[in-house]
């Protein structure tokens, strides 16, 4: 009978996750082609995080992924992305980029690549800064 209250207890101490923002709906992505309009990734992404204009419009979708191992203890980051659909004068898709970190880095998981220094990298540097404080 002690075993089985010691069990229930703990049990009850499990871990959790925890989804912040912006959640991609499956396949997403997919339905948004190079050349797409503004409303068709309205329509299908919805409304974003945060809009900036950098050499056009910039659609910012933000999410983080959280857990804890233990009900009591503090939640850890385990996921950061930044999904950006860029647009051209025509509010045209001119890009998609779907950014996390990597090795500590911000990375596009799309593209494949680290962004370098410039108007885009410094304008995702404090959007990570921020996510990473629980």
């Amino acid at each position: 009978m002690a075993v089985a209250l010691v069990c229930a207890a703990l049990g009850g101490c499990t871990g959790e996750q925890f989804q912040k923002g912006y959640i991609l709906p499956p396949n997403a992505l997919e339905q948004i082609p190079i050349g797409a309009s503004q409303d068709q990734v309205l329509i299908v992404m919805g409304t974003p995080s945060t809009v900036a204009t950098l050499n056009g419009e910039v659609f910012y979708y933000i999410s983080q992924r959280s857990e804890r191992k233990v009900a009591f203890m503090n939640q850890q980051v385990v996921d950061q992305r930044v999904i950006a659909i860029y647009f051209d004068k025509n509010r045209q898709v001119q890009r998609l980029a779907n950014y996390g970190l990597q090795d500590g880095k911000i990375f596009d998981f799309i593209s494949r690549t680290t962004p370098t220094s410039g108007q885009e990298l410094s304008y995702l540097t404090p959007l990570f800064k921020l996510l990473s404080f629980n």
